[in-house]
């Protein structure tokens, strides 16, 4: 699916600035010096659809929260950016960052059984290959948390789940180690941190890349509510959806008989109601602000 299916609007003109490209989120851009300028929009998409409808701030909530996140893993592994001095018509909502070789992997990890994994799991018992106990429902923590990666999928295309074994056959025995570990110990630390401040992390993935030395780098964003599931843990109930701090609010809106559209037709769902918009924005702030402990 091209772009202009997808109704992503033509990405700003940014002075001095090359637009690369542009995907349901973020526009990126070279540098004179060749770094990446990095992005992040108020677009909000859901069932690959890229909504009309923006969720004012989210683009400055997104990269702040990665920012505060990079900071609490810069022990575990290096990131990507480079600096926060970018020009003025982004100010507060992109990064300077480095070019790296990206690894063509979504490195999933999964604490909790929803989504994608719990389909994967009422079908076959398992989740990209990993066996799991009888009995789970939605929502139920897992035994351990679990690497589930996924493939890239091209823009507009869904993103679908692979065995360990894929991996490696992908980049490498001793890559993939190192892919699913990295994922796997970043998972942890940020269970942990967010577990302390009442969200449960019941999923997240991360995208990782290389520098020319090999070194692998965390790249993109990290740990924001448009790459994660997060829950308040007061609310967790197993064997129901789950209350979210995420777009999950406009899934559930599109879903609704209110919305009136039908999933099944292949047309766009129809635009926001600014009830759905004010609140799916307050709950963006409402995560950044628990997490980080700064007022937005």
């Amino acid at each position: 699916m091209r772009v202009a299916e997808l109704n992503i609007p033509p990405a700003p003109s940014i002075e001095g600035a090359q637009h690369l490209h542009s995907g349901k989120v973020r526009d990126l851009y070279e540098l004179p010096g060749g770094e990446l300028l990095m992005v992040a929009s108020d677009r909000i998409s859901i069932f690959d659809f890229v909504l009309d409808t923006t969720i004012p701030d989210k683009g400055e909530i997104l990269t702040r929260m990665s920012l505060w996140w990079f900071d609490q893993l810069a022990d575990l592994v290096p990131n990507h950016v480079i600096s926060t001095d970018v020009p003025d018509a982004v100010r507060g909502r992109a990064v300077v960052c480095e070019r790296l070789a990206m690894y063509p992997v979504e490195c999933v990890a999964r604490g909790y059984l929803t989504g994608s994994g719990l389909l994967d799991y009422r079908a076959t018992g398992e989740v990209c290959g990993i066996a799991l106990p009888a009995g789970l429902e939605d929502g139920s923590r897992l035994p351990a948390p679990i690497f589930t990666p996924a493939t890239k999928a091209e823009l507009g295309d869904h993103d679908e789940n692979v065995s360990y074994d894929a991996v490696a056959a992908t980049v490498g025995a001793e890559r993939a180690a190192q892919l699913r570990d990295l994922t796997l110990e970043v998972y942890a630390r940020a269970e942990g941190i967010a577990r302390e401040r009442g969200i449960i992390l019941a999923d997240t993935k991360f995208e990782f890349g290389a520098r020319p030395d090999g070194t692998t780098v965390l790249a993109d964003e990290v740990l924001t509510p448009d790459s994660s599931r997060f829950w308040p843990a007061a609310e967790w109930q197993p064997g129901r959806t789950q209350a979210s701090y995420d777009k999950q609010i406009v899934r559930n809106w599109a879903l609704s008989p209110e919305s009136g559209w039908d999933r099944s037709t292949g047309a766009a769902p129809p635009p926001v109601p600014q009830e759905v918009v004010d609140r799916t924005r307050s709950r963006y702030v409402e995560a950044y602000e628990l997490l980080t402990g700064e007022t937005f």
